[in-house]
């Protein structure tokens, strides 16, 4: 039985567990990934380590939202050290960690959508 990385605890909290509002925060999450995505491999590939770090935090608080903490907590590490340029080689292994972890989070969160 594979593991979940996605917890909807948090947002049945923020929802009420209306699944109708729940739908549409996850249909909200879905279309911000692109930007997500694009967005933080287009930084690392151009270098633009503010903009990065920018985008990990609004990131942050999305993956947060369906329980992705220790993805969360990634970010904000990343967020951080692009604030101090440290580290500057780390960067690609958070991007591809944020890469592969929101697509398996994509299929569960499919999966919840289809059982609400």
């Amino acid at each position: 039985f594979p593991v979940t990385i996605t917890k909807l605890d948090y947002l049945k909290e923020i929802t009420g567990g209306e699944p109708e509002i729940m739908k549409e925060f996850i249909q909200m999450f879905f279309d911000q990934l692109p930007e997500f995505k694009d967005g933080l491999t287009n930084h690392l590939t151009n270098k633009n380590w503010e903009e990065l770090g920018k985008l990990a935090h609004k990131a942050k608080s999305s993956v947060m939202t369906f329980g992705m903490n220790e993805l969360g907590y990634r970010l904000k590490e990343l967020q951080l050290k692009t604030q101090k340029l440290e580290d500057i080689q780390s960067y690609p292994d958070y991007v591809e960690e944020f890469l592969n972890e929101v697509t398996q989070a994509e299929k569960e969160l499919q999966d919840d959508l289809g059982k609400m």
